[in-house]
């Protein structure tokens, strides 16, 4: 699936079921796990939930099988990995606690190689 396609699936998911404060991440530079990622919160744990129950079920009404869902229905945190695009849903508290936004916003554009470790990576972001 086209990753627009796959955005605007993720983002009707998301959407559909209101949440809130909907921001895209393109992380394609900085690793090559995934090329975008979803950031939404949700109101309470049951609406995480279900925020993350509707985007799975949208992915397979569309065809796609999520490669994983991480988080429960009383996380307040939900991460669904699309492959291509990787949709985290949090309650505002944990979103403000991990700050994903401002993490992926100050890693080097290089982010980490193949050939690098995670301490190796760790050690060049801060001396960045």
């Amino acid at each position: 699936m086209h990753i627009d396609t796959l955005k605007n699936l993720a983002l009707e998911a998301l959407e559909e079921l209101k949440a809130r404060d909907i921001t895209h991440l393109d992380v394609s530079s900085l690793t090559e796990v995934t090329d975008l990622m979803l950031i939404a919160s949700g109101t309470s744990t049951r609406h995480v939930a279900a925020l993350a129950q509707n985007l799975v079920e949208k992915a397979k009404a569309a065809g796609l099988q999520p490669r994983g869902v991480e988080g429960g229905d009383n996380a307040d945190w939900v991460l669904v990995d699309l492959g291509d695009i990787v949709v985290h849903i949090m309650l505002p508290e944990a979103r403000t606690l991990y700050d994903l936004e401002r993490l992926w916003s100050d890693l080097p554009s290089e982010g980490l190689s193949r050939d690098e470790s995670f301490e190796q990576f760790e050690e060049r972001v801060r001396m960045s």
